[in-house]
């Protein structure tokens, strides 16, 4: 266990999060930011492969075993022509990925017009739909990837008012084939539904004798919709995922609404304040009548004073949950909703971000499990060892972390999933300082990992069980002397805003039980905290983190994966979306210099597949870099997908910078054999970087793959 104290660390952060705290939303397209030197750079090659229509990120790149590409178009512009004016789902025909030590495809040019950058592009194969958003399954009774009410009501903008996370089957992500055959050839297609009520769909795919694919609508069914999903709550915000060594979908739900402190802060620091004036986050107004509301509600009632509240945005939805559960939509006024408290039936916060485990997948009706022993987060993705038994996951957003999971024993081997049981790890880098003195293309963070917990599944559901019940009814008559039935005006509600504000939302986990866990922490170990205490780490898993020091400055940490079956000596992949904000500033303990366009690192794993290092590979560019930079730069790195070769497929979430085209690409990058060092560039110098310039802000080829245009 790393040797600080949290007490230390927490006299010299108050100052520096008061600060942060007062910040806006990221600030990572900024033209005026500096060139940083190295970036971008690749130590190896990249090449794009596809760019997707207009508007849409490329989401959920999976290989089938005969070497097809197949990928989620995301939310594209409705504006592009058909098809690509809907969410689908896709594969590229007439092109497989050779896994003989040959690339297979010359590199895609950019899109040169507007015909190029509505449609979706690829260096090789066409791109051929298999399915597409609201597209009728299950023998028309479901609409794709459209979770509904118990009574069958479809959850979509014309029967029901008020905030959004994304509209339902817009956003489709993460895809895992399960096959049912030995060859390969017939199984089924899960795909993740990036939205709030969450979904998870599966429709049975085969592969005809020339190759192609064909979806089977008639039998697909939304997840979402099935008891055994709503039982366990149903999910929120199914982003990535990975498919299991047991073979198997792990759908991760990148739950944005749990923050309960804005960026750098920590809960001893509204201890130690006095008040959470300036650094409460979304989690603590969770049950508040129109939730969403909360960050124009602290800008009136602070004015100057006001804060960001973060993650305020992704509570949008959670009203939607309450109705896919059951409860009667009581606050439905004309285009948005009343301030009529929801009483009945109202999601528990901590029954969602955690990865779902879709068991029995060929049954009649899977089986979902969720890991909650792994912790609740704004979970990106698992990726799970050749040892089942340990796993890497990544948390998405601003001031966030890395975690890893060591099971007792293999995952599959307990016969009830309930008795999982394992330690929970937070990282911690230990040579910050050294980091602070070279850009991030020429520093490895090393790291160590902070143990948080030991439980098992089932003690964790059942300390997560005792917040089942809690209501926007208990919002206001917890923090105010409201009594259900009296008029719920505009004053009660500021008044029970405030009341939060102060002291937190004593709905749920308070403050004084994480300050509490933490010093019990310090003094007598993770395995010495109170019985009561022990689940602070399981379902406030960022801000128990935080509070014993653990490096939770991570932004955007979006991709983890590994090839399949690696052993020790193979690489694990970790994709920073953007390397800034409480990474780079001077707010947090974390000071790289500031690189907008992410970075990619890689790490061995050790003979316990333990990771300890994280090297740099693809570093991507400054968002004030040309166009001549950025058109064959990786920009903002979401989803990664290792190869059976080792070669990974990169996606983009791009903020777009200095680009001559505003599509998202995929790209395909090919590592350096046997390299450790300094790849491309072993000189350290920016002059011969095919992927920077000359050193003094002047474009050289423009081109991150090492390859002339």
């Amino acid at each position: 266990m790393v040797e600080f104290t949290r007490r230390t660390l927490m006299a010299s952060s108050v100052a520096a999060a008061l600060g942060a705290s007062v910040a806006g939303v990221g600030q990572a397209a900024d033209p005026d930011d500096p060139n940083t030197p190295r970036a971008p750079l690749v130590r190896g090659e990249l090449k794009r492969f596809s760019t997707t229509a207009f508007g849409a990120e490329v989401t959920g790149p999976f290989v089938f075993g005969d070497g097809t590409l197949l990928y989620s178009l995301q939310h594209p512009d409705r504006e592009n022509p058909a098809p690509y004016d809907k969410a689908a789902i896709g594969y590229f025909s007439g092109f497989r990925f050779s896994f003989d030590g040959e690339s297979g495809f010359d590199e895609l040019p950019t899109p040169e017009t507007d015909e190029e950058r509505r449609t979706v592009r690829s260096a090789a194969g066409d791109y051929e739909i298999l399915a597409r958003e609201r597209d009728p399954i299950n023998g028309g009774s479901e609409l794709l990837g459209v979770p509904q009410t118990p009574d069958g009501t479809n959850i979509t903008s014309d029967r029901f008012s008020g905030s959004k996370y994304a509209d339902a089957g817009y956003t489709p992500d993460c895809n895992q084939f399960v096959a049912t055959d030995d060859a390969g050839t017939e199984g089924y297609l899960f795909t993740n539904w990036e939205a709030s009520p969450g979904n998870v769909s599966r429709i049975p795919l085969s592969r005809d004798d020339d190759g192609s694919w064909t979806a089977d609508l008639e039998n697909a069914l939304n997840l979402a919709n099935t008891d055994a999903l709503r039982d366990l709550g149903g999910t929120r915000i199914n982003c990535y995922g990975d498919l299991s060594p047991w073979n198997t979908m792990l759908s991760a739900e990148e739950n944005y609404g749990h923050p309960r402190v804005s960026l750098t802060a920590t809960v001893g620091d509204i201890v130690e304040k006095g008040t959470g004036k300036g650094l409460r986050g979304a989690h603590e107004f969770w049950n508040r009548p129109n939730p969403t509301e909360i960050q124009a509600a602290v800008d009136d009632y602070y004015g100057d004073e006001s804060w960001f509240v973060q993650s305020y945005w992704a509570v949008a939805g959670v009203e939607l949950l309450a109705y896919y559960l059951g409860a009667e939509p009581v606050d439905q006024s004309g285009d948005g909703n009343d301030l009529t408290p929801i009483g009945d039936v109202y999601p528990n916060p901590y029954r969602y971000g955690y990865i779902v485990d879709v068991r029995e997948p060929a049954a009649e009706t899977p089986e979902p499990v969720k890991y909650y022993v792994m912790g609740r987060a704004a979970w990106e993705c698992p990726d799970v060892q050749s040892d089942e038994r340990t796993v890497y996951l990544a948390s998405d957003g601003d001031s966030k972390g890395v975690y890893k999971f060591v099971a007792d024993e293999p995952i599959p081997s307990y016969d009830d999933p309930m008795d999982l049981a394992g330690t929970l790890y937070a990282p911690y880098v230990t040579n910050r300082d050294a980091a602070v003195e070279a850009p991030p293309a020429d520093v490895n963070l090393e790291i160590e990992w902070v143990e948080l917990g030991h439980a098992t599944n089932a003690e964790v559901a059942a300390w997560v069980a005792e917040y089942d019940g809690i209501t926007q009814v208990d919002y206001l008559e917890t923090h105010t002397d409201w009594t259900e039935g009296d008029e719920v005006t505009a004053e009660l509600l500021e008044a029970a805003d405030r009341a939060v504000v102060e002291n937190g939302n004593r709905d749920y986990v308070t403050d004084e039980e994480i300050v509490e866990w933490a010093d019990q922490y310090e003094t007598r170990g993770p395995a010495g905290v109170d019985e009561v205490l022990r689940r602070v780490p399981f379902i406030e898993t960022r801000a128990a983190a935080k509070e014993i020091g653990a490096t939770i400055e991570f932004n955007k940490a979006e991709g983890i994966d590994s090839v399949d079956g690696a052993e020790p000596g193979d690489y694990v992949y970790f994709g920073i979306s953007e390397l800034n904000d409480d990474m780079s500033n001077d707010a947090g303990d974390l000071q790289l210099q500031r690189v907008d366009g992410g970075v990619v690192y890689r790490a061995e794993l050790e003979a316990d597949y333990d990771i300890s290092t994280l090297e740099p590979v693809i570093v991507g560019p400054d968002a004030s870099d040309p166009a001549a930079v950025a058109d064959d730069a990786l920009i903002n790195v979401d989803n990664l997908d290792v190869m059976d070769d080792g070669r990974v497929l990169c996606c983009e979430d791009a903020d777009q910078f200095g680009r001559s085209y505003k599509n998202d690409c995929l790209y395909v990058y090919t590592p350096e054999d046997g390299d450790r060092g300094h790849g491309n560039d072993p000189d350290g110098d920016d002059a011969d970087n095919p992927g920077r310039g000359d050193g003094d802000g002047n474009p050289g080829r423009g081109n991150g793959n090492g390859n002339s245009n």
